[in-house]
């Protein structure tokens, strides 16, 4: 097993060559709302290899505990060598299905607890290259007072955001959080609006395969992927009218 290396270069060195060799056409997004992206081929991006050396590389430096399988991090790379062109042919034949994601659970400062789902470190490194591929599409067409879980964004930005607004006379603040909501998401629905943005079946279907890929916590439940959820529900909370309210109205959305 390969030991964890420093730079940025030593993990260049540690890229699997992980390409596809059948690519399908699908329609996606350019600019805006239900625009073709012509020529474009979703599968065709999501398994490029260098698309899957890069969530690679970020799956690696982003460390993280083992998934329901017990696969680590320094593991992923072995696996990957000897079973690429299996993984590969799973996505492109959509008999793919990730695992269940393992449950934990976390004290959170008002002495709750916070639940939590790993998935495993092959799921992480999927889920990665399909939102490498899918945040352009939904940064184009974000609010620019959305600031949870987007490239280049913080919670630092949002409160700056906040000030801002202050200063043009809004002094009143109203905090809505949404009680358990990626435990509660309707698939159907949050589908039915990346639908109008991405068409095509094939991300569709890995999409849906990977919210009702269920938690084992000594039951089943269905898991979300924080990789995928958080880009995929952002723009359905904006569409609800939960981020941008009216013209008198001025909010922001964080984690």
């Amino acid at each position: 097993m390969q030991q964890p290396q420093n730079t940025e270069k030593a993990d260049r060195r540690r890229t699997v060559g992980l390409e596809a060799q059948e690519q399908v056409g699908v329609r996606s997004t350019d600019s805006g709302e239900n625009t073709m992206m012509n020529g474009t081929k979703f599968q065709e991006l999501v398994l490029d290899r260098n698309n899957l050396n890069e969530a690679y590389l970020r799956v690696y430096r982003n460390k993280g505990a083992a998934g329901l399988d017990g696969m680590t991090v320094d593991e992923l790379l072995p696996y990957l060598r000897k079973h690429k062109q299996e993984l590969l042919q799973a996505l492109q034949n959509e008999t793919y299905r990730p695992r269940p994601v393992k449950r934990v659970e976390i004290p959170k400062p008002n002495g709750g607890k916070r639940k939590l789902g790993i998935p495993t470190v092959i799921d992480r490194l999927v889920q990665q290259a399909m939102a490498q591929v899918m945040v352009p599409t939904f940064e184009r067409v974000f609010s620019d007072n959305s600031f949870g879980f987007r490239p280049n964004r913080s919670a630092k930005d949002a409160i700056d955001r906040v000030v801002q607004f202050y200063n043009q006379g809004y002094h009143y603040v109203v905090d809505l959080d949404l009680k358990a909501y990626f435990d509660t998401v309707n698939h159907d629905l949050l589908i039915k609006f990346i639908e109008q943005y991405i068409t095509d079946p094939w991300i569709l279907h890995l999409i849906r395969r990977f919210l009702t890929s269920g938690v084992m916590n000594g039951d089943w439940r269905t898991a979300h992927s924080k990789t995928l959820t958080y880009t995929l529900t952002n723009k359905r909370l904006e569409r609800l009218g939960l981020i941008n309210m009216s013209k008198t109205l001025q909010s922001i959305q964080s984690a």
